[in-house]
């Protein structure tokens, strides 16, 4: 039996879901960089950070609607992100499809969304999830334990992201900065935390998110510090999508 077969194998099971497509993707990311670089004054911190194989567990701070598209089509390798299953429907829900994104029904706990993540890492991919959850302040003050339950389930590392200017200080959540705007990415130092084997118990899980947190945390604040440019601070109003 092979190394990659029994990575599947384990709990939670991925050898029965077949692999994302990731082709139509690839197209449009390198169709829609040109377009942000020219519409935003865009720049790239650390892009020798992002390793170039093997699995990486993105984790972005979220501000507002830009940070997906942004992440998408400037990282060096093709993206995961998960989405809200609503925005799956009709042409629009068949494009992400395509390319190889996955829907999450937010309203119950989604196991299959869970165990396509997995797989994305099993499979040396790269999945980028917010672990804040939610488009807000930005500053990793909360950090759910969504992106400490992949590590520990796959031991792919964590590669620390500061978004900077995707949102305007007190701007909507649901629009996207206007032209011109200045906007950072700023990668960090890729880290681990322990693999641990089924079961996982939840505290372990809060525990190793909070200590994920600190370092989240400490990323962002070097990133405002190294390019002047603050966090917006909380939206005007409530994300929509929480």
């Amino acid at each position: 039996m092979t190394a990659e077969l029994t990575r599947h194998q384990e709990l939670p099971r991925t050898d029965d879901l077949p692999t994302l497509p990731y082709r139509v993707g690839n197209v449009v990311r390198h169709l829609v960089a040109p377009y942000l670089r020219w519409r935003y004054d865009l720049t790239v911190h650390h892009e020798e950070r992002f390793p170039r194989t093997g699995p990486v567990l993105l984790a972005p701070n979220h501000l507002g609607l830009l940070d997906g598209p942004l992440l998408g089509a400037t990282a060096p390798r093709m993206l995961h992100q998960l989405g809200k299953i609503e925005a799956f429907d009709g042409l629009q829900g068949k494009l992400l499809h395509l390319a190889g994104q996955i829907p999450v029904d937010r309203s119950t706990y989604d196991t299959l969304a869970v165990r396509k993540a997995i797989k994305v890492l099993r499979d040396g991919q790269v999945m980028s999830i917010y672990p804040e959850g939610t488009r807000g302040a930005g500053d990793f003050r909360k950090v759910r334990t969504g992106v400490a339950y992949l590590a520990m389930v796959t031991g792919a590392p964590i590669l620390p992201v500061a978004l900077l200017g995707t949102r305007l200080p007190g701007g909507d959540v649901e629009r996207y900065p206007p032209r011109g705007s200045r906007v950072h990415v700023v990668y960090g130092e890729p880290f681990t935390v322990d693999r641990v084997s089924f079961p996982r118990r939840h505290t372990d899980v809060r525990a190793v998110a909070d200590q994920i947190g600190d370092v989240l945390r400490a990323h962002v604040q070097a990133a405002v510090a190294a390019t002047g440019h603050p966090l917006p601070g909380k939206p005007d109003q409530k994300d929509p999508d929480e």
